[in-house]
This record gives structure tokens, C-alpha cells and sequence, in this order.
């Protein structure tokens, strides 16, 4: 059986707009993912709520940055044969980076991260999927709209430079903005049918890399 660690934010934690009641498990794309995949696969969720690639939130209550967790997740889900990437969201937030080409900068750290981790002496280290967010849309919502100024512009630039640093450094790739849609309650997350969307159209991809 392969093992995956699906490492994200609220998207793979399952934020439901506008109030935040986190969606049924059965509705998150990990969860869709690991039912796609049955018995050959286990698909082990890690999201939090406004995780960044690699930059500190100090208005939070818990520690955002996901470049200090990852090692100790590495180590806590070892051996693992995959690790998706679903990050760059909360990146856009004007007070932790605010810009797609720094989130893209965080990405990197964690590919380093994954790629230079002192496995236990067997382990292999696992492949690597980048999923581009689905990008932040218009919203009415006074404190999102605030919260990510400038993110609507900024997230249509991260695709290209995620694809372009999966290229450069071999990594695999997805597009989740091709098969999702934000949605306007907040301009940033998604509801079920969309978080749903992501898992199908994940599967392929991940059978391909895991050859299943």
C-alpha cells in the first residue's frame, strides 16, 4: 500500500464559507482521493487553516508557517511514497507575503525540505505533487476582500511560476484552478462540489506518479 500526505491549508482542511463549518469528511478532497483510490492507497490529510508556504502569521493562534512543520510531519507519516502540496492561498494575504512570486519562493523551501529530510536509513525520498491553488475571485465580503487586497491579480500569476519551478526542479504538477472555482461568499474558498472536484481530478495524476 502507497502512502500519501495531502499537506495544505483551509482548502484541504475543508473551510466552508461564509461561516467556517468545516465540510462533512466525506466532502474533502483527501478524503475523495483516498475512496478513489481504495485499498492501494492511504491518503493521510494534514490542513490547517491559514497555513503558508513558508512565512510566519503572528495574528494567529497557531503556527502557520508550513516549512516548520514539515519535517516533523515527514517524520510523524514516514515512509511516504507521495507528498501533495496544496499551499500559496494564504500567501497572497498582504501581511504575511503578498505576492504570487514569493509564495512561489515558500514552495521551493518545502521541495528543499522534502528532498534533503535525514529519512530513517531505507526509506525512500517520496515524490512530489504541486497543485495550484484555485485562484481568489471578487468577493463582497468587507473582511476577505481585506484580508487578501491585491490576491484576485496575484493568484492568477502563481500557476505559471509553480508550473515552471515543478519543471525546474522535477517535480510533478497540477492545476486545481481547472477544475475549481472559488466562491464569491469569500473569494477564496470552496464549496463542496468544487473542494470535491479537486480529489477526482486528482486521482489519475496520482495513479500515474505512484504507478497504480
Amino acid at each position: 500500500m502507497k502512502s500519501v500526505l495531502c499537506f495544505g491549508d483551509s482548502l484541504t482542511w475543508g473551510y466552508q464559507a461564509p461561516d467556517g463549518v468545516r465540510l462533512p469528511l466525506e466532502d474533502r478532497w483527501p478524503s475523495v482521493l483516498q475512496k478513489a483510490l481504495g485499498s492501494q492507497a492511504h491518503v493521510i490529510a494534514e490542513g490547517l487553516n491559514g497555513r503558508t508556504t513558508a512565512f510566519d502569521d503572528y495574528t494567529a493562534p497557531e503556527d502557520r508557517n508550513g516549512s516548520r512543520i514539515l519535517p516533523t510531519l515527514l517524520g510523524t507519516h514516514a515512509p511516504l511514497d507521495l507528498v501533495i502540496i496544496l499551499l500559496g492561498s494564504n500567501d497572497m494575504k498582504p501581511q504575511v507575503a503578498g505576492d504570487a512570486f514569493s509564495s512561489h519562493c515558500g514552495m521551493r523551501r518545502l521541495i528543499q525540505q522534502i528532498r534533503s529530510h535525514p529519512y530513517q536509513e531505507g526509506y525512500a525520498v517520496p515524490d512530489i505533487l504541486i497543485v495550484a491553488p484555485p485562484h481568489i475571485c471578487e468577493s463582497a465580503d468587507p473582511f476577505f476582500a481585506s484580508l487578501f487586497a491585491g490576491g484576485i491579480a496575484e493568484s492568477r500569476k502563481l500557476g505559471l511560476l509553480l508550473s515552471d519551478l515543478a519543471d525546474e526542479t522535477e517535480c510533478n504538477f497540477f492545476d486545481a484552478s481547472g477544475v475549481a472555482k472559488t466562491t464569491p461568499l469569500d473569494g477564496v474558498h470552496l464549496d463542496a462540489e468544487n473542494t470535491r472536484a479537486i480529489g477526482q481530478a486528482l486521482e489519475p495524476v496520482v495513479r500515474l506518479i505512484l504507478g497504480l
